[in-house]
């Protein structure tokens, strides 16, 4: 009874983690003279320099002798499968909803995977300060969510708090701004159901998420659902999933979480969420037994991945420069151990022993792989983004997104007119104050490439987000991109002289005295054919002509892609060489006279 477990979801920007690091100050976990940085939860490099969470991450407070184990998670639509894992640890969610977005994609389907376990729901109305928040609409909006989504008649009459997180202020009418988070802990502690597990009986704990340390290895963290787990305990590790064989292990050291401290502990009992390390296997999903009674527990079902890539080693001519991993089996060994972290990563072999297609939810769960292994001195390259199609009853079927895009009423016509390029099909449209909101069904294959359109036909006031509807029939061919490359033609340093020819057809990726080599592409087309460019140029000088008798050259400001960017960008042809130092886009083939050859051959 003094124990509660909650997880905090919602659609990415709408205040989990600031929310969490109230929660965290209100209930004394800092000092007061202690200097915490905003967003003590996202501790990545990643997920600060981006502002969004990435990774599931547990806290815990005490409040009234009652322990709350708070899990914060990603919003994200890409790191959903963060969210499916976790939700088997906790008894009841909070459901967070900016007042003035109201419930966005993300927000349905995090919610239906907790109702579908039987969670209750405390809906929190985030940002109540905002000047453009709509809180009665909000309300109802939620409310219709919870009827479309099949909620019981207990979860149609969840509790709902009204929050300002940067404020830390929280109360249960919204004329009433409140001064502190007391109403939302109270309401915890009152809806909430303490763990339904056994306190007595043999162990019985299942692993939901994985951590590493260099010193102790892996650590496992999961729920205990039945008796004490001790420090020091002999256990069977089995799956009930994976069909593995279990074999014996031993507990070497047991904690459990406070505030953001792991706390060493000699036991735990049934409902408490524990981390433990002496087990050098462990996986996400296993569940760990007493001897005597073994008996795997079922695991979340997690959804299938909709977007595969290609990864394989660097083979362009400045391979090995800029890397300290690029070896077949670094990469393999590397996408190996991730697979162990990301329950919603595949990774499948192909015909070479240097490539290998690596599968999950979307463009940035992908990316922020790439970005990780990039920074840790690994060198790669990638294929083009595509989609996984699925056969049902004979007919190919593709991955179906639900898009909402907000955006100024001037930049309607715009988006509607891009998406029916891309087979998307309008579904909803309504105001939200001064903005519209659209709401189209497209193929996930439709959305490649089209963040930076969205973001240029909006003018940069815009704002998208999607999540997976479904699966459809084949819709048809979508085209991409309506521009083609520019493709050095020479390998050699850059020289402004040949870059400012080239910036006359199109934007240039690159500036002068850049080392490049030939197929490496270099700039966008104005036109939507590849064009070949000599960036390498030098002006000819004679005893008539002296470097310095024309006008001083001129270089347009290249554009510096992002890793997102650059996927966006790639053709079919193409690859991301991707260095800790550098992104480059290059052709498949490098060759100018095979690549033509092929183009005429196709």
């Amino acid at each position: 009874m003094d124990l509660r477990n909650i997880a905090i979801i919602a659609h990415v920007d709408h205040g989990k983690t600031t929310l969490v690091d109230e929660m965290l100050a209100q209930a004394g976990a800092f000092r007061e003279n202690q200097n915490v940085a905003e967003r003590v939860m996202d501790s990545g490099d990643l997920e600060r320099e981006r502002g969004i969470t990435i990774l599931a991450k547990n806290t815990a407070i005490r409040y009234k002798d009652t322990k709350i184990n708070i899990v914060d998670t990603p919003g994200h639509a890409d790191f959903s499968g963060e969210v499916e894992r976790i939700l088997k640890m906790v008894s009841g969610v909070l459901l967070l909803v900016d007042a003035a977005e109201g419930p966005m994609p993300q927000t349905r389907f995090v919610l239906s995977r907790a109702l579908e376990l039987g969670h209750k729901v405390i809906v929190i109305v985030n940002k109540i300060d905002r000047p453009d928040a709509r809180i009665y609409e909000v309300v109802d909006e939620v409310l219709e969510l919870l009827m479309d989504l099949d909620a019981t008649d207990e979860q149609l009459d969840s509790p709902t708090i009204f929050c300002s997180g940067r404020q830390g202020t929280a109360s249960l009418a919204p004329e009433d701004a409140g001064s502190n988070l007391i109403p939302l802990f109270d309401t915890i502690l009152s809806y909430i159901d303490p763990p339904d597990v056994t306190a007595e009986g043999p162990a019985q704990l299942l692993c939901s998420s994985i951590d590493y340390n260099e010193y102790v290895g892996r650590i496992g963290i999961g729920r205990i659902e039945r008796g004490t787990v001790n420090a020091g305990q002999d256990v069977i590790v089995c799956n009930q999933s994976s069909g593995a064989p279990q074999y014996k292990a031993k507990i070497v050291n047991l904690y459990e979480i406070e505030d953001l401290r792991r706390v060493p502990v000699e036991s735990a009992g049934a409902g408490a969420i524990v981390c433990f390390s002496g087990i050098e296997n462990i996986n996400i999903g296993d569940t760990v037994c007493d001897p005597l009674c073994v008996e795997a527990l079922p695991f979340a079902n997690i959804s299938d991945p909709t977007v595969e890539m290609t990864f394989s080693v660097n083979d362009s001519p400045f391979a090995g420069r800029e890397g300290k991993f690029v070896t077949s089996r670094n990469i393999k060994d590397r996408l190996q151990t991730e697979l162990l972290r990301d329950v919603s990563l595949r990774v499948a072999d192909t015909d070479s022993t240097e490539s290998w297609n690596v599968s999950g939810r979307g463009e940035m769960h992908l990316s922020i792989l790439m970005e990780t292994m990039r920074r840790e001195g690994y060198e790669f390259q990638v294929s083009t983004p595509r989609v996984l199609y699925k056969d049902i009853d004979g007919v190919r079927h593709e991955p179906l997104e639900c898009l909402i895009c907000d955006v100024p009423e001037t930049a309607v016509g715009p988006v509607m007119a891009k998406m029916g390029l891309r087979k998307g099909e309008l579904r909803h449209m309504s105001p939200i104050g001064s903005r519209m909101r659209l709401e189209f069904i497209v193929p996930s294959r439709g959305l490649f490439g089209y963040r930076s359109e969205f973001l240029t036909d909006t003018r940069g006031e815009g704002v998208m987000s999607s999540v997976l509807e479904g699966y459809a029939p084949f819709k048809g061919d979508v085209t991409r991109r309506i521009n083609g490359s520019m493709v050095a033609f020479e390998s050699g340093e850059t020289v402004a002289y040949g870059l400012h020819a080239a910036q006359e057809r199109g934007t240039l990726f690159i500036g002068a005295g850049v080392p490049v080599y030939a197929g490496q592409v270099v700039g966008q087309n104005a036109k939507a054919e590849d064009m070949t460019v000599n960036v390498c140029k030098r002006k000819q000088l004679t005893n008539f002509r002296a470097s310095g008798s024309d006008d001083a050259l001129r270089l347009t400001p290249p554009v510096t892609m992002s890793m997102e960017q650059a996927l966006e960008f790639l053709a079919d042809d193409e690859l991301l060489e991707i260095t800790p130092k550098n992104l480059r886009l290059r052709k498949r083939e490098l060759n100018h006279e095979l690549r033509m050859k092929k183009r005429k051959q196709a």
